[in-house]
């Protein structure tokens, strides 16, 4: 990062009310370069086909030239090129694959936008930011179920939340800290350069295409102003009992003591305010549930009902001396998303080299236990190993029409090649005082 963009950061660290009026400048020929050399020459192109290689061919004019259309304000973002990836769900994700070109300049941005932005973020917004993910946000929905009384959870989706950012309400988020022309100017192009789609043109008043450099920054600045702020500055202090809210991208948790409070927040105050700020909740992905010591303990008839968060099941339980525990699985729909990705993977590249497909599973097991190995979901990953090796061994008896490994066979391919059993990556609970000591 330059000097230049620490120097912003170190500002808006120190005054949490200073508005930047002249940061346009910054995104020069040295930032440039750094975005340049830090972008991904393997990634997809996007519709004028250029390749990192093709750029770097004749870099020092091409930059010398995008600095100077920049600094005449004559820039303008070419149209993304919209491709589809299949969910889980069956339905499709579109992504928007930007030019080579304007992936530099909105990477610029996007450093600019988190060294002004960040250090005004929650720290219990985890989606998209340095040093935080997804087990941290683990982490801070144990402490605040196990170590504060949480009674009641409400898990909470925004309904298309990155389709549906409201462009005005945004630029209205980036002016509390940012006044330069410019720089609101060049965020506006890049919302309004919009998608070719099949060789249809679109563009729209709404949302920030998913894929873009720049997209999740600008996602973040609206979730905080829209939504996290608000719970954190007006919900919080008018409310009896203990209250949080945890956030990754446009998925969140709200932790509740009384049961009162918590309904009128599901049913009354969350409602309202994102219809103010142009959203809504996905009604099949948001509910209330009671969770906690105090739900597991006044459960007349089975247990307390469950949540999912971040591809877990979360379920109330005790420890092996009888403490109350939150513990977490992974959920069934992620579970069983990863096996049918691994069938097909196996199925589509069955005529690989052996040594190539075990090395690729080596890689996806491994891959698997990052995210999936944590605290208490042992068992679901060592079923997730063992369903796996079967859909392997299947497909590799069907790469001719003998039959091509015995199990014994089989066996020794997976020790030949070193196919890792299930662990633990990750302590939840060191996760848990790191965060503390930090």
């Amino acid at each position: 990062m330059t000097q230049k963009i620490t120097r912003i950061n170190q500002i808006a660290k120190e005054n949490n009310k200073i508005i930047f009026t002249s940061i346009y400048h910054m995104i020069d020929r040295e930032l440039l370069k750094e975005c340049f050399d830090e972008l991904n020459g393997n990634k997809a192109v996007g519709i004028d086909k250029v390749t990192q290689d093709e750029y770097l061919r004749n870099l020092p004019q091409n930059l010398e030239n995008l600095v100077n259309s920049l600094k005449t304000k004559e820039y303008k973002p070419m149209p993304s090129r919209r491709v589809y990836i299949p969910k889980s769900n069956g339905k499709l994700r579109s992504l928007a694959i930007a030019n080579f070109e304007d992936k530099i300049v909105q990477l610029a941005l996007k450093k600019v936008l988190e060294a002004i932005f960040e250090p005004r973020f929650s720290n219990n917004m985890y989606g998209f930011r340095k040093s935080l993910g997804c087990h941290e946000a683990l982490a801070q929905v144990a402490y605040d179920i196990e170590w504060n009384y949480t009674s009641y959870v409400v898990e909470a989706d925004i309904k298309g939340f990155f389709d549906n950012i409201n462009h005005d309400n945004l630029m209205k988020c980036l002016k509390l800290h940012v006044k330069d022309t410019n720089i609101l100017i060049l965020v506006r192009k890049f919302l309004n350069a919009g998608v070719l789609d099949k060789g249809q043109f679109y563009v729209s008043e709404y949302g920030t295409p998913q894929g873009s450099i720049v997209s999740p920054i600008l996602a973040n600045i609206y979730m905080y102003y829209s939504l996290i702020k608000w719970f954190e500055k007006y919900v919080k202090p008018k409310l009896r009992g203990f209250a949080s809210i945890i956030n990754y991208a446009d998925d969140f948790i709200c932790c509740f003591q009384h049961k009162d409070e918590a309904e009128y927040f599901y049913k009354v105050l969350l409602p309202k305010r994102l219809k103010e700020v142009g959203l809504e909740l996905a009604p099949d992905k948001t509910r209330l549930i009671a969770f906690g010591r105090f739900a597991l303990n006044n459960t007349k008839v089975g247990k307390p009902e469950t949540f999912d968060f971040l591809g877990f099941t979360h379920y109330c339980s005790k420890s092996k001396k009888g403490k109350f525990r939150v513990k977490r699985k992974t959920s069934r729909s992620k579970f069983n998303k990863k096996l049918v990705e691994f069938n097909m993977w196996c199925k589509d590249n069955r005529a690989m080299p052996i040594e190539d497909i075990m090395n690729t599973v080596k890689r996806k097991l491994i891959g698997h236990y990052n995210y999936f190995g944590i605290t208490d979901n042992y068992h679901s990953i060592c079923k997730f190993y063992y369903r796996s090796l079967q859909i392997l061994f299947k497909w590799l008896n069907r790469r001719s029409q003998r039959r091509s490994y015995t199990k014994e066979e089989f066996k020794k391919l997976l020790v030949e090649y070193n196919i890792p059993k299930p662990y633990i990556k990750v302590n939840i609970y060191d996760r848990i005082w790191k965060q503390f000591e930090e």
